[in-house]
């Protein structure tokens, strides 16, 4: 997936106006949080999987990362743990 790394800051710049210092500091609560999600997927058993993947994909929707939200739609469906969905999500977060 292509990662635009504009699509973030143009959805928070349209919400916030031109704030620099507050996008930088929403940006970096939203990878924060991203990362928290992720790391709940990744413990998370076979009951769980599924909500934490949509959890993460709703939090993706709600900044507009939308190569994200598909990753966690996909996670959402993969079996629990599946190694290759992390990691595609580890690197898409890690791009953020």
């Amino acid at each position: 997936m292509v990662y635009d790394p504009g699509a973030i800051d143009a959805a928070l710049a349209a919400a916030l106006g031109d704030e620099p210092q507050l996008i930088a500091e929403l940006r970096r609560a939203f990878v924060d949080s991203a990362q928290k999600a992720l790391s709940m997927l990744e413990a998370a058993d076979a009951e769980g999987w599924q909500a934490a993947a949509f959890r993460l994909k709703g939090l993706a929707a709600s900044f507009g990362a939308v190569d994200l939200m598909a990753l966690s739609t996909a996670a959402a469906s993969a079996p629990t743990g599946d190694p290759v969905v992390l990691a595609k999500l580890r690197e898409a977060i890690g791009d953020l």
